[in-house]
């Protein structure tokens, strides 16, 4: 094709990707979603009957995103922390709905994450001071917060989004960035389901639509690489 560059034609479209991740100026961020006590704590997690597989798959998430707090931080990335907070004086009554057939239902003692309580906690890893924190009413951590702008203020130039859960707020969030025109990496071993099928189901979702698939060392070496 007249114009272009041959160097280019010979590199795939996963070497493109990150090569456009890694430019001068790309400003990389993560976002952790999500991984609060209710969702992560093995003592909270009873109530959903999970097989110690997916039980050890959840640890292991959490274990990663460990990695990538640390990781983020020495490389001096931006932590973005985007954590459910329900409101009791405001009831999710479309979630409502769909989980129980009434819409105009109080707000149960079972719901996650309620504003003040300890299951609304984050679990194993935490915002430092001075780390961004955003908390929102339902599954995307864009919907109905200033997470965009706070992005953008920072000088980011695309996300890391890991979490819990891979099929559920992590894909919400991811799907919103890339919409709102973030090039979006989801670390595979960084976020978990609560059904290995589900999050085998939900990998192959972001990759086909939302984001580029990674792990959590490769992620690493693309904001060192991107540093240099």
């Amino acid at each position: 094709m007249p114009g272009t560059d041959p160097r280019e034609t010979r590199l795939s479209l996963r070497e493109r990707q990150l090569a456009h991740l890694t430019r001068p100026g790309s400003g990389p961020a993560l976002a952790v979603v999500d991984v609060q006590r209710d969702f992560a704590a093995p003592n909270r997690l009873a109530a959903y009957g999970l097989t110690d597989d997916c039980l050890s798959a959840v640890d292991l998430a959490v274990t990663r995103i460990e990695l990538l707090v640390t990781a983020a931080r020495e490389a001096e990335v931006p932590v973005f922390w985007v954590e459910l907070g329900s409101d009791p004086g405001r009831p999710w009554g479309a979630s409502n709905w769909l989980r129980g057939g009434d819409y105009d239902a109080p707000m149960g003692p079972d719901e996650p994450c309620v504003l003040g309580t300890a299951g609304a906690q984050w679990y194993r890893v935490r915002p430092a001071e001075g780390e961004e924190r955003v908390v929102k009413r339902g599954y995307s951590g864009f919907l109905g917060t200033d997470l965009d702008a706070r992005l953008r203020g920072a000088g980011c130039g695309w996300l890391t989004v890991a979490g819990l859960t891979s099929e559920c707020c992590v894909y919400a969030t991811a799907q919103d960035a890339v919409q709102l025109d973030w090039p979006v990496v989801v670390p595979r071993d960084a976020t978990a389901a609560y059904d290995l099928d589900v999050n085998a189901a939900a990998l192959v979702q972001l990759g086909l639509n939302v984001a580029v698939l990674s792990d959590a060392d490769e992620v690493v070496g693309l904001w060192k690489r991107g540093a240099r």
